[in-house]
């Protein structure tokens, strides 16, 4: 009986120590101890707080799928949010903040690399950097994302300008990349951005982002893969090939982070999931971001006659600098209405822009074409026009060394109280097209034989070792038997074509010196380029770019520059080649 009676007495002790109770965190008293713990933020979470947890706990309840090959394991975060949610047109108008708009489009795996801590620590130790990224990118990121989803693509997409370029409209790269999309002059064309005097398409915010999409909605068609695209987003797609076809033979897998890459695209995926997770938790990563409204920023207008800059943004009543950061293509002081005629407005400015346009009845230009006299002088154009020499070279794009040509046509301003019926000569849209390279010095290239030294083929070509450095991109002065060395770069004429009448007359902007070369007359440059053609050949089995060089009778880094193919980039059966060949070629 006392045994009983002890027994009754130690079991109430034990389930009064372990009844659920109310506690100072607030967890109910219904709900398991386990639970509570597992769950501290069952305070009524709001969906900015799922998200965040869900983005602090990227390796929660990853299970022997760790143990596949692949490389690239879907988080627990993302598998949930790619299976639970579906797009729901109608939720968008609850989304007033466009961060919650585009944290809802998350679709692509969480990346298992390091490299994504470390990139999330690079932008957390900028926070000015970042406010400023985010300050530029509320103009256009709207537009973007509303791009990005009719397309069905994750929203992860829109945020890749911040990778490309901060969102910088008139970023420019040394490999010449322009816009906050990052094309080269030669891919820009292929997806039909303009290029000319007047306009740069590449920087054209609605059209290079459609051009951008569509580029890498091919390259996802192409690889079935958004990391992938990504990479041949940045490396090229022939390049991705060739890393993937080698790791196939060698029977290892080909995702994303089992290719050999170079170092920029080995990166730039981390680089884009560091921002994915910012933009998820910036609290956690002490950053703050400024809320930008889910909401149209621009709208598009037209202007039927051509218009300055200055005039337009006066128009708009809206800083000049504002006005040029959305309508960033225009190269010159004028808008020409025959290269385009749209302009991308605030929408509280769009009404007052065409309001004050049908009103105003001053001249819309300040600016004119003219067409120096043989022999005469930039400084003398300058001076005649009231201009500085350094904005005369800005307007028309001038090299500091270029010199004018005979017939070239330059864009000056007008003399005050001039008035001219037709100021600007639209001819110059049709004449001065970037990127239409003419050779005028062949390419001199060494091979290195065993005893060679730097130093005494230096000597012996009369260069200095720096400059045959500097060519080959050499850390050392070490040389290996069978080497080819660039002694010389071929001369190119770039810079620009100006029309007089019916003849096209070339400003010469030399890039490797040649005294024979610059001696060259500009008739005959204008007459080599009047007489080139595009020409589109298909890679067949077996070619390089050496032999297709041989077969056409042109120049090996021609065909790279008018193709934008690195030194080492092979060539795959089925890629298109573009070349510049004579018309009777």
């Amino acid at each position: 009986m006392r045994f009983s009676l002890s027994l009754t007495l130690a079991l109430i002790s034990f389930f009064a120590l372990h009844l659920p109770t109310a506690n100072a965190e607030g967890v109910p008293p219904s709900l398991p101890i386990k639970q509570a713990l597992a769950e501290p933020a069952l305070l009524t979470p709001t969906a900015k707080e799922t998200d965040t947890l869900a983005a602090e706990n990227p390796d929660q309840q990853k299970s022997a799928d760790a143990d596949t090959p692949l490389l690239l394991q879907p988080s627990a975060a993302i598998s949930d949010k790619v299976t639970k949610k579906t797009f729901n047109p109608a939720s968008l108008e609850e989304n007033t903040d466009l961060w919650a708009r585009i944290r809802d489009g998350f679709t692509m795996q969480e990346l298992d690399s390091p490299l994504v801590e470390s990139h999330i620590g690079w932008y957390a130790n900028r926070p000015d950097y970042v406010e400023r990224m985010i300050d530029r990118s509320s103009l256009y990121l709207y537009h973007i994302v509303e791009e990005v989803e009719k397309r069905g693509m994750p929203t992860e997409i829109a945020l890749l300008p911040m990778i490309e370029s901060a969102f910088n409209p008139k970023a420019y790269s040394r490999s010449r990349a322009s816009g906050i999309w990052q094309f080269m002059p030669a891919t820009g064309k292929n997806f039909g951005l303009k290029q000319n005097f007047w306009y740069d398409g590449r920087r054209d915010v609605t059209a290079a982002t459609d051009a951008a999409l569509d580029y890498l909605q091919k390259l996802h068609d192409m690889f079935d893969s958004w990391e992938l695209a990504l990479a041949a987003y940045n490396w090229g797609e022939g390049s991705v090939q060739r890393a993937i076809a080698k790791n196939r033979k060698k029977g290892l897998p080909t995702d994303y982070l089992s290719l050999t890459m170079p170092a920029e695209t080995r990166n730039y995926v981390p680089k884009l999931m560091a921002m994915k997770r910012i933009i998820m938790d910036p609290a956690s990563n002490g950053l703050d971001l400024a809320s930008i409204p889910n909401r149209p920023y621009f709208v598009s207008v037209t202007t039927p006659q051509h218009i300055d800059v200055a005039v337009a943004a006066r128009l708009a009543e809206m800083p000049l600098n504002e006005f040029v950061s959305l309508n960033p293509a225009y190269n010159r002081p004028v808008i020409s209405s025959k290269s385009t005629s749209t302009l991308l407005l605030p929408v509280d400015k769009a009404d007052t822009f065409t309001s004050n346009l049908e009103s105003y009845d001053k001249p819309l230009v300040s600016w004119k074409s003219y067409t120096p006299a043989r022999g005469e002088k930039l400084a003398s154009v300058a001076h005649r026009f009231s201009i500085s020499i350094a904005r005369l070279k800005e307007v028309n794009s001038l090299t500091n060394r270029g010199r004018l040509s005979s017939g070239q046509t330059l864009l000056v301003p007008l003399k005050q109280n001039e008035s001219v019926a037709q100021p600007i000569d639209d001819n110059q849209q049709q004449a001065i097209e970037v990127d239409e390279p003419v050779r005028n010095a062949s390419r001199l290239v060494h091979a290195v034989k065993k005893g060679d030294t730097l130093a005494g083929i230096a000597k012996r070509y009369k260069i200095s070792a720096a400059q045959i450095k500097n060519l080959n991109r050499l850390k050392s002065n070490r040389l290996s038997n069978g080497q080819k060395l660039v002694i010389r770069q071929e001369t190119v004429t770039r810079k620009f074509v100006a029309v007089a009448g019916n003849t096209k007359h070339v400003a010469v902007a030399a890039k490797a010196k040649n005294t024979n070369a610059a001696k060259a007359k500009n008739t005959k440059v204008a007459s080599a380029i009047s007489k080139r053609s595009k020409h589109i050949y298909t890679v067949r089995r077996g070619d390089t770019v050496a032999s297709i060089a041989k077969r056409f009778n042109v120049a090996v880094n021609d065909i790279q520059r008018w193709n934008n193919l690195s030194a080492k980039r092979s060539l795959m059966p089925g890629y298109k080649v573009s070349l510049m060949l004579p018309a009777n070629g």
